[in-house]
């Protein structure tokens, strides 16, 4: 399968591929006890509950 199409089908089709990244910048950040600068806090709030966010 050709990578571009494949990059642009699922960005088409909202679907993320930086699950794993994203959970480990959440996490290091609700260990070191930081806040986090997202434009996605549902993703962060349904995985670390005591994290502080910062949202647009």
């Amino acid at each position: 399968m050709n990578p571009t199409i494949d990059y642009y089908t699922s960005h088409a089709a909202g679907i993320r591929r930086s699950l794993l990244p994203d959970f480990f910048i959440g996490a290091h950040a609700a260990v070191e006890g930081l806040r986090l600068l997202t434009r996605d806090a549902s993703r962060y709030r349904s995985y670390f509950l005591r994290l502080e966010l910062i949202a647009p």
